[in-house]
């Protein structure tokens, strides 16, 4: 008989659990969540102190089923999910699932695995814990808080602006911080202003000249706030005698960042290695999982990779250390063992992300990992191993510059010992956006107090203000953290849901908000302020965080925050301006009866309609160009390149739906004929002379079918390309996505395994 059942989240972790505990136990994987509420309701018991109505996951019977015949095997199940929140309601719904009549002897116990070695399985496996009931009361609270705010405030929104629209009671507060910045860029004023440098050099020397900037004049800060006064400073410095006034040299200690937690990881990721937060999450995922190393086996590489707390294991610690003496020496070692401060908001229940050897080096991995894999998780060892390295020492040094009454400065800075900085330094967000460092090696040459120097030349430099610049990821997930707004883990979801809701767009890497975004931010302001206020909404944070610590009772937190927020409803579905009825103004006149017209939102996106509906039925598409001016486009758009009309002869003209653009007969009403615009793919059923044309279900989700349907029925939900298949030489390749969303060809026959890099050359499997 087996020792017990062993239930984890992931499949991947299961063979990674397999490799240590071997035959003693049953190990399966309940792939996720097996419970949540129901996607169609509300799935809350408001008036019965909100009392979840959870249903089981779609296509997860199965997998509890198995689960439940594995323990009628056993006396002892090890619940084994990710030790956090979420991982704490996986393992309370397996345990829910378990518990009857028939299995009253079953005993149940938690096991957290902090990362994935044979040591701490194993130690993990001997200590198991009780399961945490606050703990997964906070993860419940968090759901139906959620939810309470998901699936009250978003019908309003479908109803006043358009269908599909969504509110989400982290994710609204950060499309407000992006739609308050933009607003803030638009409002800012630039000014003027000049500054003077002066090119000098060591008098009777052929050392390389440097730049001393004027800084005051007779003792006053020097404010240039044109060409002019720029000119007059100029002037008065060209025949001046330059001399050296003082000069200060001060050694700066550099100290290492500390190790990664969730939300450093995911800005590092996103300066240095271009990662959106849901891709580095995924990766990370999968390195804290297990990685196949050839006859080793599955082994996970970094600790468990959703975390607020900056501490390390002591034996971590030392290994580091011991490597770090044998690579770099005794000198990169400091005094005493780094230690870092950890958040006032941090939970500290995990370690650090770190490497959970520091010997696997990167390096070692290259014949292992994929590309962007082996890219995180060098990125995770460096900083570790960084973060426990000696400081780095900085020679400064300041030098002011007499010319008449004006006083000029010259600063520079040399690495005397690197330190830390031969392996790892932090980027910043002014670094990210290609600005000057402070670390910058800027060389002087040596000077002393009293000694003249040679002008080459005055550069008078004209400058305007800069607004706010936008959020980036890195940027906003930093802000969120500091405001304490949302958890690290779930940042990622964030990111996605903001960009996928279509209300934010990432322009070179950085978050403008649309139309949308704007329009619905200003709604929701209007009328829930609380839901996007930032201090409310930290403050509901720490007291989920009190209902894990057992402080606080859940039901009586849910009930404090809807006391106010159903009033708020109830206000907003009577006094929410309908965009639907009255469109948002614009200064177009409708031709056909002289009224404004107004944008309003359908479900196929924006359009122009009169502000006489239901009288004037008058609509037209349109865009806006950069300065955000419109454009009315053409309601119908000849495609001279498309046969015509195979019932009449006519033109087809482009149109636009419902579900999309389509093509049309230009001799509507007497002709109504319309087809779907093709791929230019052939289809590749044998004998068909069709071509793939993409198409919209009823619910909305884009397929490619053959255009000679019904007589053939062939179709596929991913894009094709106009490619066949190097391998089998009949299918038509589609793009498909891997999980970090990566797209590669692939032939979709079925025993035909080609698939190869998009653009790339050939890479069969």
């Amino acid at each position: 008989m087996k020792k017990g059942l062993v239930v984890v989240e992931s499949p991947t972790k299961v063979r990674t659990l397999k490799k240590y505990l071997g035959n003693a136990f049953n190990i399966l994987a309940s792939v996720g969540h097996i419970k949540d509420l129901p996607k169609s309701k509300l799935g809350v018991e408001i008036e019965q102190d909100f009392a979840p109505r959870y249903e089981t996951i779609k296509g997860k019977a199965k997998v509890i089923k198995e689960i439940k015949d594995a323990a009628t095997q056993v006396e002892d199940i090890y619940l084994a999910p990710d030790p956090d929140r979420e991982g704490e309601a996986i393992a309370w719904h397996i345990r829910n699932e378990l518990k009857g009549p028939k299995n009253k002897g079953l005993r149940f116990h938690r096991v957290m695995f902090r990362e994935l070695t044979e040591k701490a399985i194993k130690e993990a496996m001997a200590a198991p814990t009780e399961l945490n009931e606050h703990r997964f009361e906070s993860q419940q609270a968090r759901r139906i808080l959620d939810r309470l705010v998901g699936y009250q405030i978003s019908p309003i929104l479908w109803q006043k602006v358009k269908p599909g629209l969504s509110a989400g009671r982290v994710q609204s507060v950060a499309v407000k911080l992006i739609c308050d910045r933009e607003k803030e860029i638009k409002a800012f004023v630039s000014e003027e202003y000049w500054t003077v440098e002066a090119e000098l050099k060591k008098q009777g020397t052929k050392q390389a000249s440097f730049v001393a900037k004027v800084i005051q004049h007779k003792g006053k800060k020097l404010t240039l706030s044109n060409e002019d006064e720029a000119r007059e400073v100029t002037d008065a410095l060209q025949s001046a005698e330059y001399i050296v006034k003082k000069v200060q040299k001060k050694e700066r200690i550099r100290n290492p960042a500390a190790p990664f937690i969730t939300s450093t990881l995911q800005q590092e990721a996103a300066r240095k290695l271009r990662f959106s937060a849901k891709k580095t999450m995924t990766l990370a995922q999968r390195l804290y999982e297990g990685i196949e190393l050839g006859d080793e086996g599955p082994v996970g590489l970094i600790t468990y990779m959703r975390t607020d707390s900056t501490r390390l294991a002591a034996e971590a610690v030392d290994a580091a250390n011991a490597f770090i003496l044998e690579r770099y020496g005794k000198e990169f070692l400091p005094a005493k063992k780094a230690q870092y401060k950890k958040s006032a908001q941090a939970q500290d229940a995990h370690e650090a992300i770190r490497p959970t050897s520091v010997l696997r080096k990167p390096e070692d991995m290259k014949a292992f990992l994929e590309k962007d894999a082996l890219l995180l998780y060098e990125l995770i060892w460096k900083r570790f191993l960084a973060s426990q390295m000696a400081p780095a020492i900085i020679d400064q040094t300041q030098v002011d510059i007499a010319a008449k009454d004006y006083l000029l400065r010259a600063s520079g800075s040399v690495i005397r010992f690197p330190g830390f900085m031969v392996l790892y330094i932090e980027q910043t967000d002014d670094e990210d956006r290609n600005e000057l460092s402070d670390d910058a090696e800027v060389k002087l040459p040596v000077l002393e107090e009293g000694e003249g120097l040679s002008l080459k030349k005055l550069l008078p430099k004209q400058h305007f203000t800069q607004p706010p610049p936008r959020y980036s990821e890195a940027s906003l997930i930093k802000t969120l953290e500091e405001k304490g707004i949302g958890r690290p883990s779930t940042y990622a979801a964030i990111m996605a849901n903001i960009i996928d809701r279509e209300y934010v767009s990432l322009v070179q890497r950085y978050f403008v908000p649309t139309d949308l975004g704007m329009l619905v931010t200003d709604l929701l302001s209007g009328h829930f302020a609380d839901i996007v206020n930032t201090e409310f909404t930290a403050a509901m944070e720490k007291q989920l965080d009190e209902i894990e610590e057992g402080n606080v009772n859940w039901v009586e937190v849910l009930k404090k925050f809807y006391s106010s927020f159903q009033a708020q409803l109830e206000t907003a579905k009577s006094t929410m301006r309908s965009i639907k009825r009255t469109g948002i103004a614009t200064d177009l006149i409708c031709e056909k009866c002289g009224l404004p017209m107004v944008i309003k939102y359908g479900k196929s996106g924006e359009f122009l309609a009169c502000s006489g509906y239901p009288e004037c039925k008058n609509a037209k598409n349109f865009e806006k160009d950069a300065s955000g001016k419109i454009k009315i486009l053409d309601k119908q758009q000849e495609m001279p390149e498309v046969e015509p009309c195979e019932k009449c002869g006519s033109p087809m003209v482009l149109k636009k739906g419902r579900y999309g653009e389509f093509l049309a007969c230009s001799g509507y009403p007497a002709c109504k004929n319309i087809r779907a615009i093709s791929s230019g793919v052939p289809c590749p059923e044998p004998g068909c002379t069709g071509t793939l044309t993409k198409k919209r279900t009823k619910v909305g989700r884009f397929f490619y079918g053959c255009s000679k349907y019904p007589d053939c029925t062939y179709a596929t939900w991913n894009e094709p390309v106009n490619e066949k298949c190097e391998l089998c030489g009949f299918g038509i390749l589609v793009v498909k996505k891997d999980k970090d969303g990566v797209e590669f060809l692939a032939c979709p026959q079925k025993g035909c395994n080609f698939k190869k890099n998009r653009g790339a050359g050939e890479n069969p499997t």
